[in-house]
């Protein structure tokens, strides 16, 4: 990409992303035109802008910022945690939302090592359990949500509330592996934190128990359930691939149904069965952790390019990865190019070729088209990229 710098005279923006193809489903838009930046915010979008700093995207597309609604960035401070600038740099991602790596014991230190001084946005799911998601690991699988001493309905709400300008809900893990005896309690004092302080909560869901059907019954709107394409056990399909009614219900009252990919949560005969009975996910996640960045997730992008494979087109996995998890954050300043709106972008070219994508049992389907970077615009300034 080529960088022309314009006198002071004759310029009107920070920086202008020209000619790409701009696609924001936030706007309707999906165009060949210009976005600038100024002040570390959109400040124009349209033909024939001028600025300091011009990037030619001719070939390109330009979206807002890729969010990534479910993601591990504790590096460091948990063992399936990734580094959230690193994980910026792979797949175009400009927001990370943490999901539960740390609980109300730990999370200053996240805080003050981890989101602070990332460059990369990192906003947080606060685990209710005391100490985050402490024992997740190839060698040692310990759920956090076992032993009911740990869930810290008191200490949760403090810190929330002491930190709601990065913490956007309650994170609670349910199922064998995650609550395992304490099957669906750890759930209901995560509503009851969420409640209290009128947050939402994303709810992991594994395998049973509980089952599918129990845990989505008690989520209200708003209420994120990740893991919404799991395949079999608790898959939310019956066998002959109908969509099971408590799904039905939920998404009549408002639940958020989210991807995340992860090691164990994406399969394609659910996500097979779910897209032919019209059921798409309303956000599109990668989960990603130090145990799925090297596959099956790998990435936003590539969990992104998987839904190329089910029928989706560009416009609509964008919209599922900007404008949709912006919605279920309440943050309106996110997601889209509205004037005014943080300014960030993600590049993105459209590789054609063969494929193969793995799912989380290890079938493989093989896709023609892959999502690739190209380059990330952070807080109105070019970030990363040629």
């Amino acid at each position: 990409m080529t960088q022309a710098p314009m006198s002071a005279e004759t310029a009107t923006h920070d920086l202008v992303l020209k000619g790409g193809r701009v696609i924001d489903p936030s706007q309707g838009i999906d165009r060949v035109t210009d976005v600038a930046f100024s002040g570390g915010r959109v400040s124009g979008l349209g033909d024939g802008l001028t600025g300091s700093e011009i990037r030619d995207m001719a070939g390109r597309i330009v979206c807002p910022g890729l969010i990534d609604l479910h993601t591990h960035v504790y590096w460091g401070g948990t063992s399936l945690g990734v580094d959230a600038e690193a994980y910026a740099r792979q797949c175009a991602v400009t927001t990370c939302i943490d999901t539960g790596s740390a609980g109300p014991g730990n999370f200053a230190g996240f805080r003050k090592h981890v989101i602070a001084p990332s460059q990369t946005r990192i906003l947080a799911y606060l685990h209710v359990s005391f100490a985050g998601i402490y024992g997740f690991d190839t060698g040692i699988m310990v759920g956090e949500s076992h032993d009911m001493r740990l869930m810290a309905a008191r200490e949760c709400a403090a810190v929330i509330e002491a930190n709601r300008d990065v913490i956007v809900g309650v994170k609670v893990r349910i199922g064998r592996h995650a609550s395992g005896p304490s099957g669906i309690d750890p759930l209901i004092v995560a509503l009851e934190v969420a409640n209290e302080i009128d947050v939402p909560i994303m709810c992991h869901i594994d395998e049973p128990p509980p089952s599918y059907e129990d845990v989505i019954a008690r989520l209200r709107p708003g209420d994120v359930l990740t893991h919404c394409y799991r395949p079999f056990p608790n898959a939310p399909i019956d066998g002959r691939g109908r969509v099971k009614p408590a799904v039905l219900a939920a998404r009549e009252r408002g639940v958020i149904f989210d991807i995340g990919h992860g090691m164990g949560s994406f399969g394609w005969k659910t996500a097979r069965g779910m897209m032919a009975a019209g059921f798409p996910p309303d956000v599109i996640s990668s989960d990603v952790h130090a145990f799925c960045i090297n596959g099956p997730a790998y990435d936003q992008l590539v969990t992104m390019s998987k839904f190329l494979v089910l029928g989706m087109d560009v416009p609509e996995v964008i919209a599922r990865s900007t404008l949709e998890p912006a919605k279920a954050l309440g943050r309106e300043d996110l997601g889209t190019f509205r004037e005014g709106a943080a300014g960030d972008a993600s590049i993105l070219t459209v590789e054609a070729g063969a494929f193969p994508l793995a799912d989380v049992r290890g079938a493989v389907e093989t896709g023609d088209r892959m999502l690739r970077p190209a380059g990330v615009v952070i807080a109105g300034r070019w970030w990363h990229g040629d």
